[in-house]
C-alpha cells in the first residue's frame, strides 16, 4: 500500500525563529494522525505547511493523487493546488467564522463547495447540501438560516459539512473543538469519529487537548520548539511517554 501522504524533512523559519524544523511521516489511507504540543510548539506552522497555507523553506509534501500517483505539492502550480484544495482536501479551522461565509445560508454554504466542483443543477445541490446538514445533525428546516444565527457548535457542524460534502481524501483539522462548552466538545466529537469511520477518511489534528487525539487519533507526535520529540501509537504514547517533555504534557493533564 501507498502512504496517502508523505512528509519529508518538512522546516520552516520565521527569521531567527524556527517554525518546524525537518519534520517527517507517512499518513496512511484511513488514519488519524494527532500533532500535540503547547502553543508555540510549532505545530500549527505544520499543519500550515502541509495544507499549502505557508510555503516552508524546506523538504516535501507528497500526496497520491488520483490521477497521476504520488506528487510533491510543494511543486505543483497554483491551479493544480487550488483544485487539490476542492476536491482531495479539506481544511477545518478552530473559528468556523474563518471557515464559512457568514453572509449566505447555511445552504449555499455547502452548496458553494459543490459549484467549485461543476455541480450546477440547482435541485440536485439544495438536495445534496440538506442531507449533509443531517449527517453533521443540523435541522435542515434550517438550510436558509444564516450561519451567524447558529451557535458555536452548530457552525462548526456546518463548516465541517462544508469540507466534506465534495468527498475528500484528506482532511486537515486546526483545533477542531478549541472554544466550545465541553458537552458540545463531546457531541463534536463523535460526530467526527463517526465520519472518519464512515467515510474513510485520513486526517491531520492539530490540538493542545490530549483528550481530544486520544479520541480521534491512531497515531500521535508531540511537537516542541518546532521539532517532533515523540512519535508512535496514540494510547501507547499518552500511558507510556518516553520524553521528558511529553511525560510534563500527560502529567500535567492528570493533575488538572
Amino acid at each position: 500500500m501507498t502512504p496517502l501522504l508523505e512528509v519529508r524533512g518538512l522546516t520552516k523559519s520565521y527569521g531567527r525563529s524556527l517554525g518546524c524544523a525537518e519534520v517527517s511521516f507517512d499518513l496512511w489511507p484511513g488514519e488519524v494522525m494527532g500533532i500535540v504540543g503547547e502553543s508555540g510548539s510549532g505545530k500549527s506552522t505544520l499543519l500550515n505547511c502541509l495544507a499549502g497555507l505557508l510555503e516552508p523553506d524546506a523538504g516535501e509534501v507528497i500526496f497520491d493523487t488520483r490521477a497521476d500517483g504520488p506528487r510533491d505539492v510543494l511543486r505543483m502550480g497554483e491551479p493544480e493546488r487550488r483544485w487539490l484544495a476542492r476536491t482531495d482536501w479539506a481544511f477545518v479551522r478552530q473559528n468556523p467564522r474563518d471557515g464559512l461565509r457568514m453572509g449566505v445560508s447555511a445552504g449555499a454554504n455547502v452548496g458553494e463547495r459543490l459549484m467549485a466542483v461543476g455541480a450546477r443543477h440547482y435541485g440536485d445541490i439544495r438536495a445534496r447540501a440538506t442531507d449533509w446538514l443531517r449527517r453533521v445533525e443540523i435541522d435542515p428546516a434550517r438550510i436558509d438560516d444564516r450561519p451567524r444565527t447558529f451557535s458555536g457548535g452548530m457552525q462548526q457542524r456546518l463548516q465541517i459539512a462544508r469540507n466534506l460534502v465534495t468527498g475528500p481524501r484528506l482532511v486537515f483539522m486546526d483545533e477542531p473543538t478549541g472554544g466550545l462548552d465541553v458537552s458540545v466538545q463531546a457531541r463534536l466529537l463523535d460526530l467526527l469519529r463517526g465520519l472518519v469511520r464512515d467515510m474513510g477518511l485520513s486526517a491531520v489534528v492539530v490540538t493542545h487537548d490530549l483528550a481530544v487525539v486520544r479520541l480521534l487519533a491512531h497515531r500521535i507526535m508531540v511537537m516542541k520548539d518546532g521539532r517532533v520529540v515523540e512519535e508512535g501509537l496514540t494510547d501507547q504514547v499518552l500511558d507510556d511517554p518516553r520524553h521528558p517533555y511529553t511525560q510534563l504534557l500527560v502529567s500535567s493533564v492528570l493533575q488538572v
